[in-house]
């Protein structure tokens, strides 16, 4: 297919490579339904030491070049790979990079992104062999590069027709660093050292550079993007986004549904879809009981919580409910790493209800997958949320979520109404610990007594599409629109070939009921051209309206920055 509209993504962490929150997942999967829209989309991430030794004999050297960083020449080298059709650059150096984790320390890691970001401008282009329409930034380790391509590049002739794209993933990182040390690495000319362009109280702020230099700034959600414009949510930047509002949209993450189908993991005890949701749930649901000493019962509301164990996610509303629920009859499962006060809580917890609650303090992959599975409700109480990975994937399994009503999780969760049957969760709305706890009652009440509503619940559940064809849409069209290249259509191509494939059995049937004509009844002849003959097509109307539903993305502008704004 033809690819008109060209895409780098530059981002800090990228899922399969590296990984340390849901950014490696979103620039890990993204890419990847681009490229079949027809965007050519690339990565360009740090070669981590991980990387590097796991990947070394697949590495492709693309050549090196020396990097300012102020009054330093830095050693940058240029290495690619594909990856399920996508071609991933990094960017390498071992005196930044070289490192057993992601990121190291605070202060450093302002250096080492830095350095990244210098990095990234310099290859693009001739020396890439790649020059995009779309410099797609990811939250605050690449925040600065709109600013520098403009006071770098862009005044002297170089990538002037890139435009920038900065989607927020966490408003709550934004990368602050004094202004004398980051002028210095950056060569930060002393005109677009302002309050207005890149300095929030009286420092350099990465984030702020990228809201006010990108020409669109996306968040993960579309009620992330309105929260984030508030004094709760907006983390001191919120009057810098409500100036820039009408480049600012949100679009709902989507989850990998190849590594999140229980119909074909194979990590998990017994696969199961939609059809026989009830045998391989208590399968998993008794294997798990098994495998982590709890009580094996299958009338228990077994809840399940994988998550980081940080105040972020709603751990101090848990911790004052949790034995409240435990008593209530509930079997509780927590799995995630943290914060050390989090994490002795919740082990202390355990401790004192042996049978009835397992704190996993640890992050297994595969233990993962099973909780989804085993799970009847899965517990989403988060102070905030940009978007959330983990409720879409819950309701991939048919676990029913219970969360709070803010960011992501209000966007895609439905709560259950009793009047219409309508939802595919719960949710509750306020920042209240026994809020949180009566919803989980009434959700675990629901499970224990009226069966026919859960299974209702569950099957809602299932049956979303939480891939990311939607989103990647919305992003392509977002795309076209800064740049003013028309969008590539992908979808008009195997339309023809399903028509063809209908058409041929409907042939073979004409002819098959032809032959026995003479020896049949007319009248029977009749019914049984048409029976066969409106079934399939009542079938081919129902798939057909979903792709049109798919909503056009909000719109973005280009902007330059203005002379003035209001201090954060």
């Amino acid at each position: 297919m033809e690819k008109n509209i060209k895409v780098l993504f530059a981002s800090s962490e990228c899922s399969p490579f590296v990984k340390v929150g849901g950014l490696a997942d979103v620039v890990g999967s993204l890419p990847v339904e681009l490229n079949k829209q027809g965007v050519d989309a690339r990565v360009i991430i740090p070669l981590y030491k991980k990387i590097k030794v796991k990947y070394s004999d697949k590495l492709q050297f693309l050549g090196w070049k020396m990097v300012h960083m102020g009054w330093r020449s830095l050693y940058a080298g240029l290495f690619s790979l594909e990856v399920n059709g996508v071609v991933f650059y990094f960017i390498d150096n071992e005196y930044y990079f070289n490192f057993d984790q992601i990121y190291v320390d605070y202060v450093f890691d302002i250096e080492r992104y830095c350095f990244y970001q210098r990095a990234v401008l310099d290859f693009m282009g001739d020396f890439m062999n790649f020059e995009p329409n779309v410099l797609h930034c990811n939250d605050w380790q690449t925040g600065m590069m709109p600013m520098l391509l403009d006071c770098h590049f862009k005044k002297n002739g170089y990538h002037t027709n890139v435009q920038t794209v900065y989607t927020i993933h966490n408003l709550k990182y934004q990368g602050v660093h004094s202004i004398d040390v980051v002028r210095e690495m950056l060569d930060l000319p002393d005109d677009y050292l302002r309050e207005d362009f890149c300095i929030k109280d009286r420092a350099i702020n990465f984030m702020k550079a990228g809201i006010v230099f990108s020409n669109s700034v996306t968040t993960v959600s579309p009620t992330y993007a309105y929260e984030i414009m508030t004094d709760y949510y907006g983390e001191g930047l919120n009057y810098t986004l409500q100036k820039y509002a009408y480049k600012v949209s949100g679009i709902i993450n989507g989850m990998n549904d190849l590594e999140y189908d229980p119909s074909k993991d194979d990590k998990i005890p017994m696969k199961y879809s939609i059809k026989n949701y009830k045998e391989g749930k208590a399968v998993c649901k008794k294997s798990l009981q098994e495998q982590l000493h709890l009580d094996v019962n299958p009338g228990a509301p077994l809840c399940a919580m994988i998550s980081r164990l940080v105040d972020q996610k709603g751990l101090d509303l848990l911790l004052y409910v949790l034995e409240e629920m435990l008593y209530d009859g509930m079997q509780v499962v927590i799995l995630g790493t943290g914060d050390p006060y989090y994490e002795r809580a919740l082990v202390d917890i355990a401790n004192r209800n042996p049978g009835k609650m397992c704190a996993c303090i640890d992050f297994d992959s595969g233990l993962a997958h099973t909780i989804y599975a085993a799970s009847d409700i899965f517990l989403m109480p988060s102070i905030f949320e940009p978007c959330g990975l983990s409720q879409l994937c819950s309701m991939a399994y048919g676990s029913v979520p219970v969360v709070r009503e803010t960011g992501g999780l209000k966007d895609t969760v439905t709560p259950y109404n009793e009047y219409t049957g309508e939802g595919n969760g719960f949710s509750f709305a306020n920042i209240n610990a026994h809020e949180f706890l009566f919803v989980t009652k009434y959700a675990a009440d629901i499970y224990r007594h009226h069966p026919d509503v859960w299974n209702k619940l569950i099957e809602a559940g299932m049956k979303g599409d939480y891939s990311w064809k939607k989103s990647a849409g919305e992003y392509a069209g977002l795309y076209s629109l800064i740049t003013g290249i028309p969008r590539v259509e992908a979808k008009p191509e195997p339309a023809p070939a399903k028509e063809a494939k209908k058409e041929a059995p409907a042939k073979a049937e004409k002819k098959a009921e032809k032959k026995p004509a003479a020896k049949k009844a007319p009248a029977k002849k009749e019914t049984e051209k048409k029976a066969p003959a409106k079934k399939p097509a009542a079938k081919k109307a129902a798939p057909a309206k979903k792709p049109a539903e798919a909503k056009a993305p909000v719109k973005a502008e280009e902007t330059k920055p203005e002379a003035k704004e209001k201090k954060d």
